[in-house]
């Protein structure tokens, strides 16, 4: 049993689906809501959380998502993908960081910190090379992050909320696989 304040990294099921399904929507609308027109959310959401979607995600052998566990109760999660599941480039010595949500009530937890190192592990474990993501060009507390863990942007690409065309800049670190 972890001691009390401990977090464990849970990796999910199919069972989890309606859980994970409610905290994606409700994550990410916590953080980008009140950055994005109401109509924008709305149509990313209908496409982006329905159940089949969520279901089919988590069907994906190459899709693992893991929830954060803290004093027994759902923190936060982390989507990783591996080879043709990753949102671009699909490349078999990398691993993508698709999602890092932590709820607002478990900021300042070292959360966010202790999924990247996780994913840092298990990258290394599998021998892969480095670690990606995309940030919104926007969100500068969570390029802030990123930033201080490592990653470097190599590159940027276009992501479409709604009607809103934006702009996630492309982050990546390499692995020691010393």
């Amino acid at each position: 049993m972890a001691a009390p304040g401990t977090v464990t990294i849970q990796k999910l099921t199919l069972a989890d689906a309606d859980v994970l399904l409610a905290l994606s929507k409700k994550t990410f609308f916590d953080f980008f809501a009140h950055l994005n027109k109401p109509e924008d959310m709305e149509a990313y959401s209908s496409v982006a959380f329905t159940p089949q979607k969520i279901q089919s995600e988590l069907s994906n052998p190459n899709s693992h998502f893991f929830f954060a566990m803290l004093n027994g109760e759902i923190a936060g999660y982390l989507k990783l993908n591996y080879g043709t599941a990753q949102t671009e480039f699909q490349d078999s010595n990398a691993v993508e960081i698709e999602r890092i949500y932590v709820l607002a009530e478990h900021h300042g937890k070292k959360i966010g910190h202790q999924f990247i190192d996780f994913t840092l592990k298990e990258a290394a474990a599998k021998k892969l090379q480095y670690v990606w993501l995309g940030v919104w060009e926007h969100n500068q507390k969570a390029f802030t992050f990123y930033k201080k863990h490592g990653f470097e942007v190599f590159s940027s690409h276009e992501f479409v909320l709604g009607s809103d065309k934006q702009t996630d800049l492309l982050m990546k670190k390499a692995i020691s696989l010393s």
